[in-house]
């Protein structure tokens, strides 16, 4: 442990120092770096094909989740995503410097608060090894510096990557450091990185729950997290059926492993009879099983009954808990019950509905009309996202180039005294 906390601390030292060049770098050496990885992944392809081939045998071998095989796999869109989100945030507007609204005191004092990067951020990650590109695109773009420890299962992708990244980085202006790997499997590593107050100014977990609640207990540094990811579709009384079916369809079938998968389907008494069993024909047709209460089994009554369990699991699997509620109101209640603060929809004709939805909802993301799967930084415009955050502080939601900064008050005066 000892050579393991040295290598750490080298680390953090040489990432302290790469984020106080980062701060002062320019917009154009930071999209200039942005783009030339997007380059660099463009002619790596093969390469990373076969070290993510390597990843994904061992995943077999040692019978990881479809879940987790899904999250890791690398695909020709997967690529394309990575490139296209690095030219994407490239090319957005750099938060660093600027000011917000200036305050003129009566002394003619200005007052306003500066846009100014977090520092050096620390990102845990299992399995998905299109994060080591995100995450370095985002803190790069927000003049940060990162640490990344990426999950074992993804070890031979992500050090490919971080291969990719090294190279682009040298023929830029930017410090070598500001991005850096761990390059250990070493589980011990995640609990002294979290501990590097030192040198960490923020700790950005992205996994399962058991990584999550490790370091809510271990954690010294402060964490920008979200637990799991339980949500919800509401289809009202007024939705039109139609669109609520394809709506419902995809928050589910998009893909199972991910953190805005549907995992509960709630649906208006008032409409159920209609609803229910076309959904139950389609997820049928997707090889999802469904578990329904007590009322929703008496319409389709070949379904599972659902206990509170199901109400409060996340499954990412082709499983999904459907109950019939006899209001928004009886909706919300449940939501607010079983929920985790993450993303929510409803589906309605009704503009009334819609916007109580909005504002009662307790959750990061509230949508209408949409499907919960849209929980992506990169389909908000963020280019990608760092993480997904269901924090009340600092940052809420997909945590894009805005998440990854802080401000500072910056006063300008003409010699004025206190008197």
């Amino acid at each position: 442990m000892n050579d393991l906390a040295q290598t750490l601390d080298a680390i953090g030292q040489r990432a302290k120092s790469a984020a106080r060049e980062m701060a002062r770098a320019t917009d154009a050496e930071k999209s200039k770096a942005l783009m030339m990885i997007a380059q660099h992944i463009d002619e790596s392809q093969t390469a990373l094909f076969q070290a993510n081939q390597e990843d994904l045998d061992a995943a077999v071998k040692h019978e990881l989740s479809p879940a987790m095989v899904d999250r890791l796999r690398l695909s020709d869109k997967t690529l394309m995503t990575m490139t296209k989100g690095l030219r994407q945030v490239a090319e957005m507007v750099d938060p660093i410097g600027s000011l917000g609204n200036t305050i003129v005191r009566p002394n003619g004092m200005r007052v306003s608060q500066m846009r100014v990067p977090l520092g050096v951020i620390g990102i845990i990650y299992e399995s998905r090894p299109n994060v080591t590109i995100d995450a370095a695109a985002l803190c790069l773009k927000s003049g940060n510096a990162c640490i990344l420890r990426g999950g074992s299962e993804a070890f031979h992708t992500n050090m490919a990557l971080a291969g990719i990244l090294r190279e682009a980085m040298l023929q830029t202006a930017l410090p070598k450091d500001a991005v850096q790997l761990i390059e250990t499997t070493d589980r011990q590593a995640v609990g002294h990185l979290v501990k590097m107050t030192e040198y960490v100014d923020v700790i950005v977990p992205r996994g399962g729950k058991s990584l999550i609640r490790r370091l809510q207990d271990e954690a010294r540094v402060p964490l920008i997290k979200h637990l799991d990811g339980n949500c919800h579709v509401y289809v009202d009384e007024h939705a039109d059926l139609e669109r609520a079916l394809k709506i419902a369809i995809n928050a589910k079938t998009y893909r199972y492993g991910i953190c805005g998968a549907m995992e509960t389907l709630l649906v208006h008494r008032r409409v159920a009879n209609d609803f229910l069993p076309k959904i139950e024909s389609a997820m049928a047709e997707h090889g999802v099983e469904l578990r329904g209460c007590e009322i929703t089994r008496t319409i389709c009554p070949a379904m599972t009954p659902a206990t509170d369990e199901d109400w409060a699991e996340e499954y990412l699997a082709p499983i999904l808990a459907v109950r019939v509620v006899d209001s928004i109101d009886d909706a919300m209640e449940h939501i607010a019950r079983w929920g985790s603060g993450h993303t929510d929809a409803i589906v309605t004709q009704d503009v009334d509905a819609a916007r109580r939805f909005e504002r009662e909802v307790d959750s990061s993301s509230v949508y209408v009309n949409l499907p919960t799967c849209f929980a992506d930084g990169f389909e908000y415009g963020l280019g990608a996202e760092i993480g997904i955050s269901t924090n009340r502080l600092h940052a809420r939601g997909p945590v894009g180039l805005e998440g990854l900064t802080t401000q500072k008050w910056v006063l300008h005066g003409e010699g004025q005294t206190r008197g």
